[in-house]
């Protein structure tokens, strides 16, 4: 019983290492692009993860997983005071599977259910102002400078009686300056951030036996990320995508896991193709160059949208 519920305590960190939907991990170009105001997009993706799972000495061998994601989000754009700013919103749905041996026992978990619901709020600092189509179609992109907000709610799936959650019962925001610079066809993308955590007071508390409430904190942890992207013609684009991310280590009722330390990046390449007036597709493709703890997956992603200025059309 004791190796199973250590099987199941480190399959359940990883599980937060790896399946977090919106966190440093992610690869996304273009993110502080500028557009109209009233501008409008609604986006759903599919994403999955497949590879080996890293566990930095622990006991663990011939450990894999795979996670399919799917998420809706919603996009809008807005004047802030003068500048151009937007909100999005995103609702993912994850399906994971985990496999491994603990101590030469065979571990298997299982869990689907609701992700985290989050939004993210970013506003232009420098080289955009608000502006309508008529004027945004004068405009040549230069040199911007942003910043933004992401807030994911705790309102994953998620049972204190349950050891292996998809939902995590607490709040993480992540706030982020961006850089973007474009040279005709040609633009560089580069972010830094950094996510922080509020803690989980009901982690495991509500199991058969248990003594009391458990509590479980994260670090921060801070991410990079860099883009160079180029435009082959209006709205068709390819680029090639990295990060960096560092920190994060957990622990329990004050115990730190000194393990559970991530020090990883990947590397990874993003199409985004038109099909029509309003709608477009988006391909990604990414893998992990160097991890210390956590998935070491390959990624496949694509996504639709259809967007448009005002109502839709």
């Amino acid at each position: 019983m004791v190796i199973k519920l250590r099987g199941a305590v480190m399959l359940c960190t990883v599980w937060v290492a790896s399946a977090r939907l919106c966190e440093a991990q992610s690869l996304s170009p273009r993110a502080y692009i500028i557009v109209p105001v009233h501008s409008n997009a609604v986006t759903l993706t599919y994403s999955l993860n497949v590879g080996d799972v890293v566990f930095n000495g622990l006991p663990v061998t011939d450990s894999n997983g795979r996670i399919g994601s799917e998420i809706a989000s919603y996009f809008h754009t807005f004047d802030c005071f003068g500048r151009s700013a937007n909100v999005t919103l995103l609702l993912p749905y994850a399906v994971g599977h985990f496999r491994g041996d603990v101590n030469g026992v065979h571990q298997e978990l299982y869990r689907s259910g609701l992700g985290a619901a989050a939004a993210r709020v970013s506003v232009n600092l420098f080289g955009a102002r608000a502006m309508n189509l008529e004027e945004y179609s004068r405009w040549k992109q230069k040199t911007l400078l942003g910043a933004s907000l992401t807030v994911e709610s705790p309102t994953g799936q998620y049972d204190g009686a349950r050891l292996i959650n998809i939902g995590e019962h607490r709040w993480a925001f992540k706030p982020e300056l961006g850089y973007s610079r474009r040279w005709g066809h040609w633009m560089l993308d580069a972010y830094g951030a950094a996510w922080f955590y509020t803690a989980n007071d009901d982690f495991f508390s509500r199991a058969p036996g248990s003594t009391g409430p458990n509590r479980q904190t994260q670090e921060p942890m801070g991410a990079v990320e860099l883009h160079l992207s180029y435009d082959i013609k209006p709205r068709l684009w390819v680029s090639a995508d990295g990060n960096y991310w560092y920190g994060g280590k957990t622990s329990l009722n004050g115990v730190e896991s000194p393990t559970t330390l991530q020090a990883n990046s990947r590397l990874g390449a993003t199409a985004a193709i038109p099909i029509t007036k309003n709608q477009s597709l988006k391909f990604s493709y990414s893998r992990g160059t160097y991890v210390t703890f956590g998935g070491n997956f390959q990624n496949v992603s694509a996504a639709w949208q259809y967007s448009w200025l005002g109502r839709p059309n």
